[in-house]
């Protein structure tokens, strides 16, 4: 009868056992660490992408609105007449044109400062009678863009009435001069509810200037 040697028998001890278990541990705990890193900067990304879309989208309507300051078409048939195109502030702007025959729009941009919000306030005017019946309607302020932390307004002015920009000032410095240009620097925060957020990402910034047709052709 032949002798059987056990001690050729393959398998794992119970020190190797727990050895492959920590192993495995280590590297599942890894691959967590890496998946949260990278989730984390999805977030944070998609949020920049998203105020820097949003501040585009608001910067675009303002400057739309800044492009019309003064419009009047001048035909007989108009009986809007625009006697303040444009009023000034470093950190707000009016304008008013003409929508048709009988109506003036006048809108305002402004940065409410409790709640960080950039505001469009519309106004709805009609002509006098009879061609009017001379109503003015305010319409709901609009919210075009949250956590704005600044909105400064510059003017070119034209200084010799010759209906080109001469030089960049300040709205204390418009005085009587013409306002031919208007540049808007519009700085806005992702959503600060996110911490990852909040502590790696820095305010965005556009910056962006037009020039007011309307104004710089008219003597």
């Amino acid at each position: 009868m032949k002798n059987q040697n056990r001690s050729n028998t393959k398998g794992l001890t119970l020190i190797e056992l727990l050895v492959a278990l920590v192993i495995c541990g280590l590297v599942i705990a890894g691959m967590y660490r890496l998946f949260v890193a990278q989730s984390k900067a999805y977030t944070v990304q998609d949020q920049v992408v998203e105020v820097q879309q949003g501040i585009r989208s608001a910067m675009e309507i303002l400057l739309r609105d800044l492009r019309m300051a003064g419009f009047d078409n001048d035909s007989l048939s108009s009986k809007i007449s625009i006697a303040n195109p444009i009023v000034v502030g470093d950190h707000s702007v009016t304008v008013s044109y003409e929508y048709d025959d009988t109506t003036q729009y006048t809108v305002t941009y402004s940065r409410e400062v409790e709640t960080k919000r950039l505001l469009r306030q519309s106004t709805t005017q009609k002509a006098p009678p009879p061609d009017g019946d001379g109503s003015v309607t305010a319409n709901p302020q609009e919210v075009l863009l949250e956590n704005v932390e600044a909105l400064d307004f510059t003017y070119g002015v034209d200084t010799n009435n010759d209906g080109s920009l001469d030089s960049w000032v300040s709205a204390g410095a418009v005085g009587m001069n013409k306002v031919v240009a208007v540049r808007v620097v519009l700085t806005a925060n992702p959503d600060q509810t996110n911490p990852d957020v909040k502590n790696w990402v820095s305010p965005r910034t556009l910056a962006s200037a037009v020039t007011i047709r309307n104004l710089s052709f008219k003597k």
